[in-house]
């Protein structure tokens, strides 16, 4: 979250990269900053992360191409190609393992990305996209456990399953494996899923969008509640337009808003139903450890942006921040492709796990769509106007 809102800061003080070097060396120093803080090896870190940059800025350059760009490809499918080939084909060196991180570049890409969702814009689609949230969590979590549970899965897998594909997918599995004390390996597993089935989800979703002509604010309603990255929920609504993207963030976003509350009921389920005695007990420190820090900081630029800062300030620093968030997303999900290997699916539990996460993700797919279409397609309430 800090280094997200120390890039705001950077830009209203007066520096405002514009050219790739600029962007990615502006990107380079915050970055370092950040991990340093986390504890991470910077050393190797600063070797690995001009690599990661420049791929994500090939990306942006392949997507640029007017026959490509006429095809509606954005830049991080290109991004995610690339990192696919290479992590799919060779074993990833220590010194640029290092600098993949995906979750660490969405969180402060979509930090930054607050900046451009005015808070007025949120207040008028928040409390739907609670609405949706709520009905889509409710019957998509009892979905998947169930049908993990006819699947012969045990309850530590099913409740991360279930947790990732009905709330948010990674934070959300995180969040749940740490209130139940869970395997790790499980969590790596969910993890790898839940970024394996976005891939082709953010560019099916907006195709069939734009094919059955649905409106924007139900597409971006639908995007929001059922892709499982925050990332994935940008770009897939970034292929639809304004309207479409700010709805399927406010949408995300109310989701992942449920993180904490989901994160204690879980941990007083758990200690119910298991008595495990090394549980962490739901207290407010553990609700507030679940809890995604960056949704704080979205919330934070948007406030600030919406009524601190006068409107010329804004129309000033938009192209600069536009270009820094590119650069973000690009680095995640560059990563995205590094890190996930398609051989990792296969062999925990035969498959059951993945064939229960799909089998609720198709269940999410038409369930919210439902939802999204009642609550923002003009049939139970007004259109939220942007």
């Amino acid at each position: 979250m800090w280094a997200g809102l120390l890039a705001l800061l950077l830009v209203l003080s007066g520096i405002r990269p514009q050219s790739p070097l600029s962007i990615g060396l502006t990107c380079f120093v915050l970055a370092s900053i950040g991990v340093g803080l986390m504890g991470g090896n910077v050393r190797t870190y600063v070797v690995g992360f001009p690599v990661i940059y420049i791929l994500g800025w090939a990306a942006q350059v392949i997507a640029r191409n007017p026959q490509v760009a006429s095809l509606g490809l954005e830049y991080v499918i290109f991004a995610l190609i690339l990192g696919l080939l290479i992590g799919n084909t060779i074993k990833l060196p220590s010194w640029l393992r290092e600098a993949v991180r995906t979750d660490y570049y969405i969180k402060i890409g979509l930090v930054m990305f607050g900046a451009g969702v005015l808070f007025p814009e949120i207040l008028q689609a928040g409390i739907l996209g609670v609405v949706q949230a709520l009905a889509v969590i409710l019957v998509v979590w009892y979905g998947c456990f169930w049908i993990a549970k006819r699947l012969r899965i045990d309850d530590e897998f099913a409740v991360m399953l279930s947790t990732a594909v009905s709330i948010c997918g990674v934070s959300a599995a995180i969040a749940a494996c740490g209130a139940i004390q869970g395997d790790r390996k499980k969590l790596s597993y969910v993890t790898s899923l839940v970024l394996i089935v976005a891939v082709p989800m953010l560019v099916a979703m907006p195709w069939i969008v734009k094919q059955f002509h649905l409106p924007d604010a139900v597409g971006g309603a639908w995007i929001g509640g059922t892709i499982d990255t925050s990332g994935a929920v940008v770009a897939a609504g970034s292929l639809l337009g304004d309207v479409a993207t700010k709805i399927s963030v406010i949408v995300k976003f109310s989701q992942n808003a449920l993180i904490g509350l989901a994160a204690f009921l879980l941990s007083v389920w758990w200690t119910f139903n298991h008595g495990a005695e090394n549980v962490e007990r739901p207290t407010a420190r553990v609700i507030w450890d679940r809890f995604p820090k960056f949704v704080l900081g979205f919330m934070a630029a948007s406030l600030i942006f919406s009524f601190v800062l006068p409107a010329s300030v804004v129309a000033e620093t938009r192209s600069a921040l536009t270009g820094l968030r590119t650069a973000w997303f690009a680095l995640a999900f560059t990563s995205i492709g590094l890190e996930t290997r398609f051989a990792d699916l296969v062999g925990m539990e035969g498959g059951r796990p993945a064939v229960a996460f799909l089998a609720a993700q198709a269940i999410n797919v038409v369930w919210t769509l439902v939802v999204a279409y009642l609550l923002f397609g003009g049939v139970l309430f007004s259109v939220p106007k942007f």
